[in-house]
């Protein structure tokens, strides 16, 4: 073995282990920390998205509530005169509808049947038993409830209010529905979120006679759902597809590209009054400030390595060839001239290293003896 030439060869292999080691390590860091942000992000996605189903809801209950406690609606309702109750609330739910998002607004009589539609005064009389729990429910029990349901204006978000006469006997109830249409569009500016809703096609069809039939297009189609509203419709087209939303049936995360952006999907199950699934809202928002931070990371981890490598390898051939190898050379180079019969000379020991210090000074004794010895 030549030391000259195995010993820095050995240690700056042990030198690049040991730092590619620490980068790998140091890597699965930061990519943990990334993936702990984006953890962070889906469960605020999650948050935002059900505390803006909940205020909904609890909105639509409140105008639900506080129409239902006017005398004039008991005792029309109680009357059923349809005609006063259109001329009296029709222009307020107009204003509702153009200013809030109040999509639907209807007065129901015991169990469970239309009595006016403000959004369609023409449809009524209708029973509303099979697709509707939460109106069956509030006339049965005689108590307020909220929730999401598939009427026949399509899915909103519903509060429902008892209506009493006078005597305070049961007559009916009201709801309002508001638009989710209206929702995600407030999302999407509050806090930038790309979002989709997609309903089940089966009862969406069954039910929801009064929509828009271009919302129940092939185009629309994903598996047995029907994209009923979306902000997006070509971004959220690339990040969520059928087989996604085909089994969800609790809140589910992953992150996809779309045109080289990465984006953070978040699917949450919908469900009505009576907790039957009715669909799937799908929100969507640019992840790519996380893993563009965990790519710089990367780099300058690895830019960091490269140069610890050289500088280390730079002070191993420094301390080994100047500190070891050329004095040692030097020690080496005397002790052949003095076997030689060559010239002895002493060895300035300035800057050896202790270690070869007793070479230095058994050299130098020799030289002097040989110095005090009388020439033959």
């Amino acid at each position: 073995m030549v030391f000259k030439r195995h010993a820095p060869a050995t240690l700056i292999a042990a030198v690049i282990i040991v730092v590619s080691a620490l980068t790998f390590l140091s890597g699965r860091l930061f990519s943990g920390l990334t993936s702990s942000v984006e953890t962070g992000q889906f469960e605020l996605m999650r948050s935002i998205l059900e505390t803006s189903l909940r205020d909904a809801s609890d909105r639509a209950l409140a105008r639900a509530e506080m129409v239902a406690a006017l005398p004039s609606v008991k005792q029309l309702v109680a009357e059923r005169d349809r005609e006063k109750l259109f001329a009296e609330f029709g222009p307020m739910f107009q204003g509702q509808k153009d200013r809030y998002g109040v999509d639907q607004a209807q007065f129901h009589i015991p169990p469970a049947q239309s009595l006016l539609r403000l959004q369609d005064p023409t449809q009524f009389g209708d029973d509303l038993t099979r697709f509707r729990p939460l109106v069956v429910a509030v006339n049965r029990e005689k108590t307020a409830r909220k929730g999401l349901a598939i009427a026949r204006s399509g899915p909103a978000v519903f509060g429902v209010a008892p209506i009493s006469d006078a005597q305070g006997n049961h007559v009916g109830s009201f709801e309002f529905g508001l638009d989710f249409g209206a929702i995600l569009v407030s999302l999407k500016v509050a806090y930038g979120l790309e979002l989709s809703l997609f309903i089940e096609e089966k009862p969406l069809r069954e039910f929801a006679r009064g929509v828009n039939p271009a919302a129940l297009s092939d185009q629309n189609r994903f598996g047995r759902f029907l994209r009923f509203q979306t902000t997006n419709g070509t971004l959220m087209g690339g990040l969520v597809g059928d087989t996604d939303i085909s089994a969800v049936s609790e809140p589910t995360n992953y992150v996809r590209d779309a045109g080289r952006v990465p984006y953070g999907v978040l699917l949450l199950p919908l469900r009505d009054a009576s907790g039957q699934p009715i669909g799937v809202m799908a929100a969507a928002r640019d992840f790519s400030g996380s893993r563009e931070a965990a790519g710089r990371s990367l780099i300058w981890q690895i830019c960091l390595a490269v140069f610890a490598v050289i500088l280390l390898a730079v002070v191993i051939l420094t301390v080994i060839r100047g500190a070891l190898l050329r004095p040692l050379e030097i020690v080496v180079a005397r002790f052949v001239a003095l076997t030689s019969g060559g010239e002895a000379r002493p060895i300035d020991d300035d800057g050896f290293c202790k270690e070869l210090q007793p070479l230095v000074d058994l050299n130098n004794r020799i030289v002097a003896r040989r110095a005090q010895e009388p020439v033959a």
